[in-house]
Parts: C-alpha cells; structure tokens; sequence
C-alpha cells in the first residue's frame, strides 16, 4: 500500500508540475518554439490571390504605407501582439528571416498596440521588425480568422503561398527554399 501510494503521490507531483511549467508563460514561449514547424506551401489549386490592396498602415517604427505600394513584390504579412505566446513564440525566428530577407522581401508586421508598448518589448528582446497599425480594412483574404499570429507569404502575382495561423517556423529551410523559388519568378 505505501508503494502504490508513493507511486500515486510522484505521479501527481509530475503533473502538477507539467501544469505549472505550460502555466508560466516563459516556459510556455519555449515549448511553443520547440514544436513550431516550418508553415505548408498552400497547394497551387487552393491558392487566392489578393484582389483589392488598398489598405493604409500607420507605421510605428518606419513610414506609413498603402499595401498597394507592395503590388508587383514578394511580402510577408505577420498579424502578432505582445501579449500573445504563441507570437512572442515565433518572433526570433522571424527576426532571422527578416535579417536575411529584409532587402529582397516586403515585411508588414500588423499590431492594434501602441508604439511605446512595441518598443519596450523591442528593446528588450532586440528585434527591429517594420511595425504598423491598420488604418483601414486589411484585404479580404487576411480576414479569415481573427487569430493571431496569422502570417501570410505573398508571391509578385498576388498569391497567397503560405498561410500559417499559430506560431510556426519562419526561419527554416523549408520555408526559406520557398521565398528564394518565389523571389528568381
């Protein structure tokens, strides 16, 4: 009866420590990072195309844009918020691939936070993504959830190749073999 017990009390013991541990958000953020993986390519017959891309976005860190600017190149758009743990998840990945990509690819990182709020978060985790708050209605093909992060990988043509809600692994090979395929069309 004492080992059955003993058995029992390391058992509860594992698991409300498992609890506390997904609980505690930097472990949460950690384990979020370790299982992402790199976002599908939507398959060629499933893909929409961005049809209106009239959108104005304020930026927070860097100059306001209209999205139709963007027309004609290959752009990452990211829907995030501080709070959120699966964003904060992704994020160093996807600082890598903007360091990498940064001249060659279009990056939109769309927030409802304030700048002051971003830069502290900023700072303190030494990301310098290109920020904005939607001044208007994001294009209809963006608006299929409301969760976040929602990121969206968009060919020269206006294609939605990948898109990803959930935190995921921007920063892979996979996904950087893409972005060079769709970058030489």
């Amino acid at each position: 009866m004492n080992i059955k017990l003993n058995k029992k009390f390391f058992s509860n013991a594992i698991f409300v420590i498992a609890i506390g541990l997904l609980i505690y958000s930097p472990t949460r953020i950690w384990l979020l990072r370790q299982i992402a993986f790199s976002p599908s390519v939507e398959n060629v017959k499933d893909r929409v195309t961005i049809n209106d891309y009239n959108w104005q976005l304020n930026g927070l860190n860097s100059e306001n844009i209209n999205f139709k600017e963007l027309k004609g190149k290959v752009v990452f758009v990211n829907f995030w918020a501080t709070w959120c743990p699966p964003c904060r998840a992704e994020l160093p990945m996807i600082q890598k691939l903007y360091n990498d990509y940064k001249d060659k690819v279009a990056f939109v990182f769309v927030t409802n936070e304030n700048w002051e709020k971003i830069s502290t978060f900023f700072k303190k985790n030494n990301y310098n993504l290109p920020v904005y708050n939607s001044a208007s209605r994001p294009p209809s093909e963006f608006l299929k959830t409301n969760s976040i992060p929602s990121s969206f990988l968009i060919d020269k043509k206006g294609s939605v190749i990948i898109e990803k809600v959930g935190a995921a692994d921007w920063n892979s090979s996979k996904t950087r073999n893409v972005i060079d395929e769709i970058l030489k069309n």
